[in-house]
């Protein structure tokens, strides 16, 4: 099979969803203590722990990911290929390997990636995280729910939020939008000061019709800081909703001011809210 190209998920994707960030979390970065088998569960790796060939194999991917972060892809791809070259057993190399192809957009290549990193560690909650995003790219719903759900079951995952939110969005892709709203709102109550939680549990409470509910959400976070043009837009079709033409106004102040050229404001302008 070919799965071909990976497509932009349709759910809001702002605010940052990149390593670390947001939904595809880079090896070892949010995941807890590493065991020896690169999963979350075994025993913590200390340096006696690590071979010569390990240490060199490992040096080679921090620094691919290194270059990942900073949006090099070719070279951290050249740089985790050295890495496995060193040690074609490092799962965590083998991950990378998956996220800088999902990156570049070749699934299969991706999914390749993934699968080898699965197989040498089975219990790695970030691998689980991060194959199952990719299956979810690809409307793989419930192949990849079922990873998501492995992942959560990992007793020593530290990012079970950006795994509740990842759940969230793939059932709100897939058409379950009640199950949506109860993996976004358990990411909610872990993570509140996440936009992108906040966002889409407003989003999904719209969708149902739910919209006071939608706008205590919405309203905490266009009161923040981290509103941008798509928060605010939502905030008007919550408040067009209710009634509220002056809260509508509000909202529609700062989006025309701080984002005159975004699709959200020319919308506006036409009064396009139910595009």
């Amino acid at each position: 099979m070919n799965p071909g190209k990976i497509g932009r998920q349709s759910s809001y994707l702002g605010w940052g969803f990149a390593a670390c960030l947001g939904l595809v979390l880079l090896t070892g970065c949010a995941g807890g203590p590493r065991g020896i088998d690169g999963g979350t569960h075994a025993d913590l790796v200390t340096p006696s722990d690590e071979s010569d060939i390990r240490r060199r194999a490992r040096i080679r991917m921090e620094l691919a990911a290194s270059y990942f972060q900073l949006g090099r892809t070719e070279v951290a791809l050249d740089e985790v290929k050295q890495s496995l070259a060193t040690d074609p057993n490092y799962a965590e190399a083998h991950q990378l390997r998956g996220l800088i192809y999902m990156q570049l957009g070749d699934a299969e290549l991706a999914e390749d990636g993934f699968r080898r990193a699965l197989a040498l560690a089975p219990r790695d909650a970030n691998v689980l995280h991060n194959y199952g995003w990719l299956l979810c790219q690809q409307k793989r719903y419930a192949q990849a729910d079922r990873l998501f759900n492995e992942a959560l079951e990992q007793p020593r995952y530290q990012a079970r939020a950006k795994t509740w939110m990842a759940k969230g969005l793939c059932l709100q892709s897939a058409g379950q939008v009640k199950a949506s709203e109860e993996a976004l709102f358990k990411a909610y109550e872990m993570d509140a000061g996440n936009p992108v939680v906040a966002y889409n549990l407003a989003n999904v409470l719209y969708v149902q019709g739910d919209v006071t509910r939608a706008q205590f959400y919405i309203r905490r976070l266009n009161n923040s800081e981290q509103a941008n043009a798509e928060s605010l837009w939502l905030g008007i079709k919550v408040e067009r909703a209710l009634g509220d033409r002056l809260a509508m106004e509000q909202l529609a102040g700062p989006l025309g001011r701080r984002f005159p050229e975004s699709r959200e404001w020319l919308a506006y302008q036409r009064g396009a809210f139910n595009e």
